[in-house]
Parts: structure tokens; C-alpha cells; sequence
């Protein structure tokens, strides 16, 4: 792809659906390289609007909203960056030829559904997956528990970072479930997956990149693998690499080649997998920058973010890893709007450690507002690093 100048009748004009801490990385990555940005949140001032070269607030849900502003902007490429978008619109949008959609339509309407992506990766390409099945009432919801087996977890279809998220160690939990399921899902869809524990050593983010190659197919390439911890669905800590027997990186970048294929196109994905000794499971994947992977703002010399920017505008990409790192999330400790944060001078004054922080406009005790980085010759020193990093930093109110 030729690059032309950004607000000029030749510039590459990339739109991105989400402007969040990820999106923001991915807008500095493409106006590197000289590329137009739009960013469009639910939200004003999002992260990623604060940088790009302009911004739209809408609901990306409202399949007519997202088609209008596509039509106003024409960008080349739509790059979604959260899931709660109108998938459907946006096959529409690819199949018209109104813009491409990063990496495809189908990648991005496949894994916003739980259904959807694990019967591609289960009884299409025959991936190792935990025990699953779906029910579309409670009672339903009761037998699939009783055939699954306890523990096992429960969510909506549609949902992400743990939202309506359950654990379940015996049949008392159900109802209770059943009612988180189908409150917090990003539609109120009746209709929940419940999958089987895997007693699983520890969980990694395979990333992946399919990228041009030199002789115009497509080339797929892998990071090092990201261990991470997570409470409640959402990431609190990751690092990079993640120590695994060879056999697992081996099964590891299989299931990945076999799942990023399917979908299709061009770009990064996070590749979510269990695993035990030698043994490895598929268990999500995101078609776009993952946040496990902030880590490779410091662990590699083309960050995640960089590698999709790259990808996705047809250019050359490296996973080459540049040294042992790690992250750790700072939370906004308080509901409240314009925040500020002391102790940065002192988190900066831990050796080879950066701070990220978002510009997210209103803080949730919750609420990831920034994450600090670390380098160093182990990754357990890095970890150590980077959360101490993080407790020095403190949200306060404006």
C-alpha cells in the first residue's frame, strides 16, 4: 500500500471502532507511518481520541449510526477495537466495499460470539477445547451444568473481560448464574455457554500476525508466549516470555496458525490458551491488540501495536524479542472524573521501568486508568519491577 500525507486528498485513512488504551497505541503506531486516523468511542475524549486526527462519539452498536459515519469518512480501513459493535453492519459494510474491515467482517462477527468462535475452533477445525454447551433458559442452563460436571463457568454468548462471568462449584450457584449471565452481556440475549474447568498449569496469549510476505501471499508470525494472571476475567498482571516445554510452543503456534487462518486477513491476534506440561487447549481469541500484550511495549522492539499498524498497511514485521518484561495495571481507586496520579517521579525511579497512563476521563475504583512496564535480565525481576511500579502510583482525586 502506497502511503500518502495524513489530511491530504492521497492519505491512507484508517478508522478505528474503540479508542480505548489499545486503540490509542495502535493511532501513534499508524500516524508513525504517516496514516490519517479517525477514532470513534461511545464515549468524548476516549484515549485514542485525544491522539488521533479527529474523532466521532456514536453507539457502535446502532447498525445505521455506524454505517452513516463510514459513508462520511470513507476510510480504507475499519480496525475494530472492542467487541460491542454492530458486527452485522459491519459485514455489510466489507461486502459493499465501502472500506475493509481489519483483519475481516467474518473474523470480527465470529469471535464477538462465544457460539460462534467455539464451533469454528471445536467442530470445524477440531481444536483441543474444554468441555461446552449452550442453554437458552434456566432450566436448560440446569442441565447443561449437570452434564458439564462442577466446577465450571458460565457466560452470555456475548461478553467480554469477565463480564457476567460465574464459577460454579455445585448446582446451588446456578440460579444465581443464570441472572449475572443475562444482566451483564453485551445484549440481553438469553442464551449463555457453559464450559468445563481445565486444570491447567497456567494461561498464555499466544500473539500472532499474518502479514504480507515478499512474494505477495501471507506469512504468520508468533511473539514469544505472554503468561498473565487474571482476576475475574481481567487482566492485572502479564509477562514475556512465558517458560514453556517446547512441545507446548509447538502445539501452541499449531493452534494458532490453524484459528488465525480460518479467520482470515491481515493483523495481530490474541490467542488465548491453557496449558498443562506438554498439553494445550484453545480458549478465546481477539482479532486486534490484546491487552495482555501491553507487555510488548518494552519486551520487544515492535510492540504489538506496532506489529498490527504494520500488518495491516501490508509492511514488514519483526516479533524479535528485545528482553525479559512485564506489566502491571494501575486502577482508578475512586469513582470520580479528571483524576490525577502522585508518585509517578517515584515509580519512574525503579530502573528500566515506564509508565502508561491512559487519559481515561473518568476513573472507577476498577477502572484500568494506566499500566506500568518493566525490563530487566529475569522475568521474575521485571514482575517485581513492574508491581512495584505500580503500588507507587497514586490516583487521586482532581
Amino acid at each position: 500500500m502506497r502511503i500518502g500525507t495524513p489530511l491530504s486528498p492521497n492519505a491512507v485513512k484508517v478508522m478505528l471502532l474503540g479508542a480505548g488504551e489499545l486503540g490509542k497505541e495502535v493511532i501513534i503506531e499508524l500516524q508513525r507511518l504517516g496514516v490519517e486516523t479517525i477514532a470513534v468511542d461511545r464515549y468524548a475524549n476516549a484515549p485514542g481520541q485525544q491522539v488521533a486526527h479527529r474523532f466521532h462519539v456514536i453507539d457502535m452498536t446502532d447498525a445505521r449510526a455506524l454505517r452513516e459515519l463510514v459513508e462520511q469518512e470513507r476510510p480504507h480501513l475499519v480496525v475494530p477495537e472492542i467487541e460491542a459493535i454492530a458486527t452485522d453492519e459491519l459485514l455489510r459494510i466489507e461486502k459493499d466495499g465501502l472500506a475493509t474491515v481489519i483483519p475481516t467482517a467474518f473474523a470480527t462477527h465470529t469471535t464477538m460470539n462465544r457460539e460462534r468462535i467455539r464451533k469454528l475452533a471445536a467442530e470445524e477445525l477440531k481444536l483441543p477445547c474444554s468441555p461446552y454447551a449452550f442453554a437458552c433458559s434456566f432450566e436448560e442452563l440446569q442441565a447443561a451444568v449437570a452434564h458439564i460436571g462442577f466446577p465450571c463457568f458460565v457466560k452470555p454468548v456475548m461478553s467480554s473481560s469477565g463480564k457476567g462471568q460465574s464459577r460454579l462449584k455445585g448446582p446451588e450457584h446456578t440460579a444465581k448464574a443464570w441472572d449475572k449471565a443475562l444482566t451483564s452481556g453485551r445484549v440481553r440475549e438469553a442464551r449463555v455457554i457453559v464450559e468445563g474447568e481445565v486444570a491447567f498449569d497456567f494461561e498464555i496469549t499466544q500473539l500472532t500476525v499474518r502479514a504480507s510476505d515478499r512474494s505477495g501471499g501471507t506469512a504468520t508470525h508468533f511473539c514469544a508466549p505472554i503468561g498473565h494472571v487474571q482476576v475475574d476475567g481481567d487482566y492485572v498482571e502479564s509477562w514475556q516470555p512465558q517458560p514453556m516445554s517446547a512441545a507446548a510452543i509447538e502445539r501452541s503456534r499449531d493452534i494458532a496458525t490453524k484459528i488465525t487462518a480460518a479467520l482470515g486477513g491481515f493483523g495481530i491476534f490474541g490467542v488465548e490458551l491453557f496449558v498443562k506440561g506438554d498439553a494445550v487447549w484453545f480458549s478465546e481469541v481477539s482479532p486486534r491488540p490484546h491487552d495482555t500484550g501491553l507487555v510488548t511495549l518494552v519486551s520487544q522492539y515492535q510492540s504489538e501495536f506496532a506489529l498490527h499498524a504494520r500488518a495491516i498497511l501490508g509492511l514488514p514485521v519483526s516479533t524479535e524479542l528485545k528482553s525479559p518484561g512485564a506489566s502491571a495495571v494501575i486502577y482508578g481507586g475512586l469513582d470520580a472524573k479528571g483524576i490525577a496520579f502522585d508518585g509517578v517521579a517515584e515509580a519512574l525511579a525503579i530502573p528500566a521501568t515506564e509508565l502508561r497512563l491512559f487519559g481515561k476521563p473518568e476513573s472507577f475504583k476498577k477502572r484500568r486508568m494506566g499500566v506500568a512496564l518493566a525490563r530487566a535480565a529475569t522475568v521474575d525481576d521485571a514482575r517485581a519491577r513492574a508491581k512495584d511500579a505500580a503500588s507507587r502510583v497514586k490516583p487521586v482525586a482532581g
